[in-house]
């Protein structure tokens, strides 16, 4: 390769060239170099954290086309090819040298091919364009929760999203002087037919662990192209691993509780399960939606949001369910909006309780009512995965420590999945490997027939965090585990299910219910309740909860409500039990034993309830 100063001078204008040498570390030097011998960009352009580099990255996203100016003030549309809206889970590969291991269930190729193949698709791909090297925090910027990031894209639209979702880094990345611990980021849209990528044929997201690099290539889809999100929590998992800290796949809220006090919880939930109207619940506070870094400090457990923004589902966001995200996206300020309708220069999206225009713009070009794809299918007016990219200032419920480098103090922890017949509502773990093994690594969830064909098919996802693991599952298990123990106080663990059916078929909770179990959660992290034992956890009483109702809701909670929601199902249970016990026994070779006494524990309590009590036991019998 030619030096590595004569390439940055040759690509680089004289003000990029001053910002990446002012950054005095030669290990970003040498592949900002390098892939700008491979990628064979026009120019180079380096941004800082300063607004002139927003304004630009902004101003050419409109320029090239990749974002269209909506008709109010700062919103913007941006359109995927149609065969481009979604993370390419399939493609989705961990770079592995031959003596890394993770298992059978997660997905990955052999370094050297892997990366032959990514160098490959990569030679030449950004002439004619120009390459933005962009640099962002994960997690709150100078503190112990700090990853300094380097991105490498060709897409304005991908480098306007990270200067919405993620803290600016550039000097942050200053101050880390010559370290070469650092995650990066190598995009290319590719060639591109109007405006979107044309080879989806081509792509790839290759994930480096030992050299801490995502490579995409031929996909403008942000879940494949922005680096810092779930690619990066790959990164982090992995690092975490190392450092004995947790990267986790969780929201981030703080819950009010009586006298002005706020407690913190995280929570892990499964796409569909209630992960986001938790975290935005009417009168608490949003710290994060999706991912948090967890670390101890002086024995206490503290938790960061990772990012500084939402790219979130826009499907069924209305001002009755989502006031306060409705009220973003629906006044002047900055947001991205992807793959929805256009009409009049005003976007449309699914369930948003709007009459649909006749007509418009959106992810398959010219659209009409009546529309059909090639196969003969409905063209929906607005994707089912359209989205929404918007900074959580933006969010009128934003927690006041949002931006703490300390992080907030972590009381509780919710695990949740979609279970239609065996988990109660909400329930409270008996300590913290009792939780941790029953609740979150034994975490569930079903199918639904509305978007994935076949309704009620259970998918093992543990803690949530199934699809992004870098390490094996075995070793996850016993990272939470260890960091449990250098805690004084461990969080709380309470398991929540939003989706408990009654024998009809039908739903046993209302969806604002969710805002009673997490009062009821705030108050048992601080003694305030008496609970119920049950064999799988601590259990509400009903006095508390129809105070709770009244207090929370507004309305009225029966007895008889109370008893087919708490009723223990010791069949199911026991079904659970057996089927996570054999998934770990027949699929993770290394899983620790705690985790087979602990479920032998479960088993028996639930065996010894059922030979005093049945098979459906009322929560009132056990008093």
């Amino acid at each position: 390769m030619s030096s590595v100063h004569s390439v940055l001078k040759e690509k680089c204008d004289g003000d990029s060239l001053r910002r990446l040498l002012a950054l005095e570390n030669r290990k970003l030097h040498e592949f900002v170099a390098h892939y700008a011998e491979v990628c064979d960009p026009d120019s180079i352009r380096v941004c800082d954290d300063s607004p002139e580099s927003i304004a630009y990255i902004r101003s050419r996203a409109l320029e090239l086309g990749e974002e269209t100016a909506l008709a109010m003030e700062g919103h913007t549309i941006h359109f995927d090819g149609y065969f481009d809206q979604a993370r390419d889970k399939a493609q989705t590969k961990y770079l592995l040298p031959p003596e890394m291991d993770l298992g059978p269930r997660i997905n990955s190729i052999d370094e050297k091919k892997g990366f032959q193949e990514m160098e490959g698709l990569l030679r030449g791909i950004m002439a004619g364009k120009q390459m933005y090297v962009l640099f962002f925090c994960l997690g709150p910027t100078f503190s112990d929760f700090s990853t300094p990031c380097v991105q490498i894209t060709d897409s304005a639209y991908v480098a306007h999203s990270e200067y919405i979702l993620y803290r600016p880094g550039y000097e942050y990345f200053r101050s880390i002087g010559d370290s070469r611990d650092f995650f990066r980021y190598v995009h290319s849209a590719g060639e591109l037919e109007g405006n979107v990528s044309k080879n989806i044929d081509q792509r790839r997201v290759y994930i480096d662990l030992k050299e801490n690099i995502v490579f995409s290539t031929n996909t403008q889809y942000a879940g494949n192209t922005v680096g810092l999100k779930k690619l990066a929590l790959r990164l982090a998992i992995r690092k975490a691993s190392r450092e004995a800290w947790l990267a986790e796949h969780m929201l981030l809220m703080g819950v009010h509780g009586p006298g002005g006090r706020v407690t913190y919880f995280s929570g892990a939930f499964p796409s569909a399960c209630g992960k986001t109207s938790t975290a935005m619940c009417a009168g608490e506070g949003i710290v994060g939606d999706d991912i948090a870094y967890l670390r101890e400090k002086s024995g206490v457990c503290r938790a960061a949001n990772v990012e500084a923004g939402i790219f979130g589902i826009i499907q069924d966001v209305n001002p009755k369910d989502d006031p306060v995200i409705w009220n973003a996206l629906t006044t002047p300020g900055e947001v991205i909006f992807s793959n929805v309708l256009v009409a009049g220069d005003v976007p449309y999206w699914l369930g948003d309780g709007r009459d649909v225009p006749e007509e418009g713009v959106n992810y398959s070009g010219e659209w009409y009512r009546g529309k059909k794809d090639k196969s003969g299918n409905a063209v929906s007016h607005s994707h089912k995965n359209a989205r929404y990219t918007i900074s959580l200032a933006r969010l009128g419920n934003l927690d006041g420590r949002a931006d703490d480098p300390e992080g907030v103090p972590l009381s509780g922890i919710l695990f949740g999945g979609r279970d239609s017949d065996t988990s109660v509502p909400v329930q409270k773990a008996f300590d913290w490997a009792h939780g941790v093994l029953t609740m979150g690594a034994s975490l569930e969830s079903e199918t639904t027939a509305a978007t994935l064909g076949q309704e009620g098919v259970r998918k093992f996802n543990i803690m949530s965090n199934l699809d992004f693991l870098s390490i094996p599952l075995g070793q996850y298990i016993r990272n939470y585990l260890a960091f449990g123990k250098r805690l004084e106080v461990p969080p709380a663990i309470f398991g929540v299910n939003y989706f408990l059916r009654g024998a009809d078929g039908k739903f046993l909770n209302a969806i604002e219910d969710k805002r009673v179990w997490l009062k009821w959660a705030e108050s048992a992290v601080h003694n305030d309740v008496a609970m119920i034992e049950s064999p799988t956890g601590f259990i509400p009483r009903y006095l508390d909860l129809q105070r709770l109702f009244q207090e929370v809701l507004g309305k009225d909670y029966s007895r008889e409500d109370y008893v087919r929601q708490f009723t223990i199902r010791i069949p199911e249970n026991l079904a659970k039990l057996e089927r996570i016990a054999h998934l770990y026994y027949a699929q993770v070779p290394n899983t620790p034993d705690v985790l087979f006494s602990v479920f032998e524990e479960q088993q028996a309590r639930l065996d010894e309830a059922r030979r005093r009590l049945g098979e459906y036991i009322s929560p009132l019998d056990l008093r």
